[in-house]
């Protein structure tokens, strides 16, 4: 048979076909490509930047006054342990623990308060309030203009409100006590206009987690006229999710929670999981993402890290700063650069997986540091810095 010649009109038909397939191909491959390249090691790629490091509050600057228990009388100390930090209005917030214990207990001088500071992003101190309790997790409301608080990440938890233009602070119960995981409350995000908040420390006065009867994270809806926080389960600590790497990518697995810490949403920059909840279980080195959370549609991934980490943030422009705590070192610092959008950092907790020795650090567990996390692989790389040594806990990344 002779080979079927097409005319002039047909070949400029065929010639678009192919351009089309060849533009899907390619728009294919450049996305292979780019999740390739973020998988690959650190020394297979262009050598990573050097960050610049400054402390801009410390704790021995600031103070506070204080009663003990049993007593009216004032006592002064400074500031220690700084933990959270988030921002709201263009200024920062961030929590001084104070030494007080995770379930509320005094610390050493008797003091029951954590401190938290109201600040620039330059480090000149606004405003201080003082919450009874110790504060472990601290964000704000944008939609409300609140600072919210969690008391008490063992037991004994509750929660505040602080309006930072008129200074009230509005004391909160939470609906359940002790709460369903028999733990404590930490970190808070709000997605979507849910407050979600991490169920931490499952077990503390109870059987021990994992356990399915343990939610993980909360929502919570607040009652200022009674002045109660209405707990809701959002998933549990042996939910089923999705493997996101490792050996069962792709399968079901059921979650075993011992350690529900940090949270954050997802920025749209994000390589992957972007408009996310995320959960990390700090002990079990994962990251818990939930796609269309408190929806019919909410479907659980599991991300396993190469490290234990607490805080997570995504660098969501060219240019800005990430601040970090150092509970250490009792400092707050801000680490510029240049930085690529959607880069993630990490802050490193190898004493906070579970398995960690009991003397900490040690042979193969080192002290916090700033990692970057490939959400692909669920590998921490350590971040160069140029700058005072810090030892990062809390974490939030703001943009110039």
């Amino acid at each position: 048979m002779l080979p079927v010649v097409a005319g002039p009109a047909a070949r400029r038909t065929i010639t678009r076909h192919a351009a089309k397939a060849m533009t899907a191909v390619g728009a294919v491959m450049a996305v292979l490509l780019a999740m390739a390249v973020l998988a690959l090691p650190a020394s297979a790629k262009t050598a990573r930047p050097t960050y610049n490091v400054r402390h801009i509050l410390y704790g021995q600057s600031l103070s506070h006054w204080y009663t003990k228990a049993g007593s009216s009388k004032q006592y002064w100390e400074r500031l220690t342990k700084p933990d959270d930090i988030t921002t709201l209005g263009g200024e920062l917030f961030v929590t001084f623990q104070n030494g007080v214990g995770p379930q509320g207990q005094a610390s050493t001088d008797g003091n029951r308060d954590s401190t938290i500071v109201e600040f620039t992003p330059w480090g000149s101190v606004i405003r201080q309030w003082d919450l009874r309790g110790k504060c472990d997790g601290l964000t704000a409301n944008p939609a409300t203009g609140l600072v919210i608080a969690t008391i008490n990440e063992d037991a004994n938890s509750s929660l505040d409100s602080i309006n930072p233009w008129t200074g009230q602070v509005v004391h909160y119960s939470y609906s359940k006590n002790p709460l369903p995981h028999n733990g404590g409350t930490d970190a808070i995000s709000f997605y979507h206009g849910l407050m979600l908040i991490s169920a931490s420390a499952p077990g503390t006065i109870g059987a021990a987690a994992p356990n399915p009867a343990y939610p993980a994270v909360y929502w919570v809806t607040l009652n200022q006229a009674n002045q109660v926080a209405y707990v809701h389960a959002l998933f549990y600590g042996e939910s089923k999710a999705t493997a996101a790497n490792g050996s069962h990518a792709g399968k079901t697995v059921k979650l075993g929670l011992t350690d529900p810490d940090s949270n954050e949403v997802v920025p749209w920059v994000a390589p992957r999981f972007a408009g996310d909840f995320m959960l990390t279980s700090q002990g079990d080195k994962e990251q818990i993402y939930v796609h269309g959370a408190g929806t019919r549609y909410q479907h659980l991934s599991v991300l396993s890290l190469s490290q234990s980490v607490d805080d997570t943030a995504w660098a969501t422009a060219w240019h800005g700063a990430f601040y970090t705590t150092d509970n250490s070192g009792d400092t707050v610092n801000m680490i510029t650069g240049t930085f690529r959008p959607g880069t993630v950092f990490v802050a490193v907790t190898p004493c906070d997986a579970n398995g960690a020795p009991a003397t900490c650090p040690g042979p193969g567990y080192p002290p916090n540091y700033l990692g970057q996390l490939n959400m692909y692989t669920g590998h921490i790389s350590p971040v160069s810095l140029r700058g005072p040594k810090i030892q990062p806990q809390g974490m939030i990344f703001v943009a110039s």
